[in-house]
């Protein structure tokens, strides 16, 4: 049987937190930060103001701030640049002394402590939030990754076609040669070197179908993964690939033109 407790963390006599004070999510979607009064007094007129709190390579962050009808998303000048677009409040619940407010599409740089703050209040009255974004795996673009995207060729041979693909970066990454089904083609050859910190890594897999593959390149310990496609002809050695399964990779290709945005045909 499971058995869901919920618990309110008293602040003092007119200020709660709704919720756990750690909360936890992952990166890429949306997460809210409950901050209510516990008289559930109109607070439509007051001032709260969210804060990020200074981490020890990065100073504090203005998050969200309301006033009276005036806030970040209606001109009120003042947020941080990280959070412009991203912090919404719930207009409609501060009638009843609510101030959460939602941050969307998380990112791993929101990690840290962060504040709700009255500070009209009599007393003042703050209390934490810490938030803990958790990565996934996912292709990340411009964020300082050192692995490169997969460069790949295909050599025909009598049996078939060679696929080659070629990758280097740091940390070491894993590579793989895949279908369009996800199945992992069995290597023919796989070649590694390592040169002033860098890996070079050389794979190849040996098709005899007219089909879609993919090289993938995956560092799982920065969450970093690219891949590029490439489409082998139909040759009298192997059989084509079916209508269906065109029509598939075309819809793979729609879906995940962020996360896969190379593809090659040949």
């Amino acid at each position: 049987m499971l058995i869901t407790l919920h618990v309110n963390l008293l602040i003092n006599t007119s200020f709660y937190l709704s919720g756990p004070a750690v909360i936890k999510v992952n990166e890429g979607t949306d997460v809210m930060l409950p901050c209510s009064l516990s008289t559930k007094e109109n607070i439509t007129s007051k001032l709260f103001d969210w804060k990020k709190v200074a981490q020890k390579d990065d100073g504090q962050k203005e998050v969200f701030l309301y006033d009276g009808g005036s806030h970040y998303n209606n001109g009120l000048r003042g947020q941080s640049e990280e959070f412009k677009g991203r912090v919404s409040h719930f207009q409609d619940e501060l009638k009843h002394g609510n101030a959460s407010i939602i941050i969307r599409n998380t990112k791993i740089s929101d990690n840290g402590g962060y504040t709700c703050d009255f500070p009209r209040l009599q007393p003042p009255q703050t209390f934490n939030i810490e938030l803990v974004v958790s990565p996934i795996l996912k292709y990340r673009r411009g964020e300082n990754i050192t692995a490169s995207k997969p460069s790949v060729t295909i050599r025909k041979t009598e049996d078939g076609v060679l696929l080659q693909c070629k990758v280097h970066g740091t940390p070491k990454p894993k590579v793989e040669w895949q279908d369009i089904a996800g199945t992992i083609l069995t290597a023919e050859e796989l070649q590694v070197s390592e040169r002033e910190g860098r890996f070079y890594i050389t794979l190849t897999a040996a098709v005899t179908r007219a089909h879609f593959y993919r090289c993938v390149a995956t560092q799982k310990t920065i969450k970093h993964q690219i891949s590029t496609w490439i489409y082998v002809k139909a040759y009298s050695s192997g059989p084509q690939t079916h209508p269906s399964e065109k029509t598939k990779f075309q819809e793979i290709v729609r879906v995940n033109r962020s996360s896969f945005p190379h593809v090659n045909r040949k």
